[in-house]
């Protein structure tokens, strides 16, 4: 079993690579595989709605978000991380994590359904629980079970080397990636239980204001 670590941070080895590591090395402790994905620096266009990416699951701007889409589907759960900007999620994260699941929703695929996922959020200060709420929200809305830890999935510090002195930031991580590996291997006693997955209807879809 596999987990993707999504760096959205514009810095490599800043803060949210820290955390993410953290989280990495408990992951790899508890026997599983993992790959760090870095969003990089360059910018990273918003979702226009041109609905190019229904039937293909592509996006129409080839960029880092096609590369993860590429290779999200080879593993078994996820680990978003994030900076907090203005008591959010950074702008590059939000419009790679809009597009990643825009298309992936609009092209069918099931790369996503039924794997657990998380967010990490670094902050100096404050703002991360506003962040975590809005990164949750891809999750549910993707049908993806959501990691939860002994607090809120948060590191402090205004640089990687601060982050390392967080010690309650770093507990968090490590029961995070441990809660994570436990979600896994329940996943995968249960296929070989033959459990089987839900039943799935039709999505329906109802406009607010009608006629």
């Amino acid at each position: 079993m596999n987990v993707l670590l999504v760096n959205g941070s514009p810095h490599e080895y800043g803060c949210t690579f820290a955390a993410l590591s953290e989280v990495k090395s408990t992951l790899e402790g508890e026997g599983l595989g993992t790959e760090l994905f870095w969003i990089g620096s360059r910018p990273i266009a918003a979702c226009i709605a041109c609905r190019k990416c229904v039937g293909t699951g592509r996006c129409v701007f080839n960029d880092r978000v096609n590369e993860f889409l590429e290779i999200a589907g080879n593993f078994d759960a996820y680990v978003f991380g994030s900076p907090v900007h203005w008591a959010a999620a950074g702008g590059a994260i939000t419009s790679f994590m809009d597009r990643v699941f825009y298309a992936a929703l609009n092209g069918g695929s099931d790369i996503f359904y039924l794997k657990p996922a998380a967010a990490v959020l670094s902050a100096r200060r404050a703002g991360t629980t506003a962040a975590f709420d809005q990164l949750n929200k891809y999750f549910t809305l993707m049908q993806m079970p959501v990691v939860s830890s002994q607090y809120w999935n948060m590191v402090h510090g205004a640089n990687g080397g601060e982050v390392r002195t967080d010690l309650e930031g770093l507990q968090i991580m490590r029961t995070l990636a441990r809660n994570m590996a436990y979600l896994l291997r329940c996943r995968e006693a249960a296929e070989q239980a033959g459990v089987r997955l839900p039943e799935r209807e039709k999505a329906i879809f109802t406009n607010f204001i009608r006629e």
